[in-house]
């Protein structure tokens, strides 16, 4: 992983569909040139997190299956 310059203004952002419209604590995620970059939606021009799209990919599956199992 790896943070990144990324010219935000060419890359469609997308706000999970749980965020609301609150404006409270977001993620926005956006995909590019086979990397999902990830951003504070609070601080749109600040930093930006870019990661390979295969590693997102498993961190979401694993995010997803974890939700769903019970907890000790």
């Amino acid at each position: 992983m790896t943070t990144a310059n990324v010219p935000h203004e060419e890359l469609s952002w997308h706000k999970s569909s749980y965020s609301g419209s609150d404006g409270g604590n977001c993620v926005e995620v956006a995909h590019a040139a086979g990397n999902a970059h990830v951003r504070d939606s609070k601080v749109q021009r600040g930093p930006v997190l870019s990661v390979v799209s295969a590693p997102w990919v498993a961190f979401l599956t694993f995010a997803a299956q974890a939700q769903t199992q019970p907890h000790p």
